[in-house]
């Protein structure tokens, strides 16, 4: 008998790609353009994976609803201008070992990989042709269509897109957003170490992971369990 088709689904800051600088200077860009005081970076750093129509309220609380969608569209703005002049690989870099991790698990003729993000559209899109994933993922759910994390539709669409049930699927996430978003849709996750939220932030996560090859092993783990 078969390997039951199994569904990967990854966050992408934090996870996949290292944009906190852009992220950063995009959003201090906003904030000075507009005036207001900037945040820290660990505040904004704290927020990543949210939608900015969810973040700009927590990140900037004392500012009524009006000034929270300048700072949305002043952000959109700044991003795209750093992006466009830094480019993809120099903006948003994937981590260490993130492209050979991708290229095996797509390699597995019983895993299927999908992406869950806070980005737009048009983001998600930039990035996947900056780095060449054209066809790596079957399912791409994005904040133009869904409630934001940690709202479990993105990971409910996915796995109907993907004809994937919960106990076949995993949420892999760096932020306590990812972690909650795939308990509310009722499959495990892996927490990865090396993104925006600490350790401690994720220990409702199934399992923790320091490195993409720990990744790859907890994957094998936990499908092994199920045979």
């Amino acid at each position: 008998m078969s390997d039951p088709l199994r569904l990967v689904v990854f966050d992408v800051d934090g996870t996949l790609v290292d944009s906190q600088g852009h992220i950063v200077s995009s959003m201090n860009a906003a904030f000075t353009s507009l005036g207001h005081a900037l945040p820290t970076r660990e505040a904004v750093l704290d927020l990543v994976g949210l939608s900015l129509e969810v973040l700009m309220p927590r990140l900037a609380p004392d500012l009524g609803p009006t000034d929270h969608s300048h700072l949305v569209q002043a952000y959109k703005v700044a991003y795209m201008a750093e992006r466009e002049e830094a480019g993809t690989a120099l903006s948003s870099p994937l981590y260490d070992g993130a492209l050979a991790c991708l290229h095996h698990l797509n390699s597995l003729p019983d895993v299927v990989l999908g992406v869950a993000t806070g980005k737009s559209k048009r983001g998600l899109d930039k990035l996947i042709e900056g780095h060449d994933l054209k066809g790596l993922f079957v399912t791409q759910q994005v904040a133009d269509f869904h409630p934001s994390k940690p709202h479990p539709a993105m990971l409910h669409s996915a796995m109907t897109e993907a004809g994937v049930g919960a106990g076949n699927a995993v949420m892999i996430g760096d932020t306590s957003f990812d972690i909650e978003m795939a308990k509310g849709a009722g499959m495990r996750s892996i927490g990865v170490n090396w993104g925006y939220h600490s350790a401690d932030k994720l220990q409702a996560a199934t399992r923790l992971v320091d490195t993409f090859d720990q990744l790859q092993l907890a994957l094998r783990e936990m499908w092994s369990d199920q045979t």
